[in-house]
């Protein structure tokens, strides 16, 4: 069984971000967004953990992050922390794809 290190790794840095726009704004939204959807994606790679077959949270949870925080992005123009959140989430989103398009095909 391996351990999906950059599922977790990814997880951390979202939840991290929301305990620090909570930290330097008192922004309540981005706290439980970081919390709600780092635990997504802890969830999908503990999922990924156990079966590498089984994507779909934290293929759904990073192409969400990726959308969301690309629109604020693109608004912004400002790097931190929706550029960042947003290119983190793409990564992510093209590592599933990959491990999705290698899958053996079911006959």
């Amino acid at each position: 069984m391996t351990v999906d290190w950059v599922g977790y790794g990814y997880a951390a840095l979202i939840a991290s971000g929301g305990a620090v726009g909570y930290a330097k704004a008192r922004s309540v939204p981005s706290l439980a967004a970081g919390l709600l959807f780092g635990g997504l994606a802890g969830f999908g790679a503990y999922q990924i953990s156990n079966d590498p077959n089984n994507i779909w949270v934290s293929l759904g949870t990073s192409g969400t992050l990726s959308a969301i925080m690309g629109k604020r992005f693109y608004g912004s123009r400002k790097f931190m922390p929706a550029g960042l959140m947003a290119a983190a989430s793409l990564l992510m989103v093209g590592k599933l794809s990959l491990a999705l398009l290698q899958k053996p095909q079911e006959s």
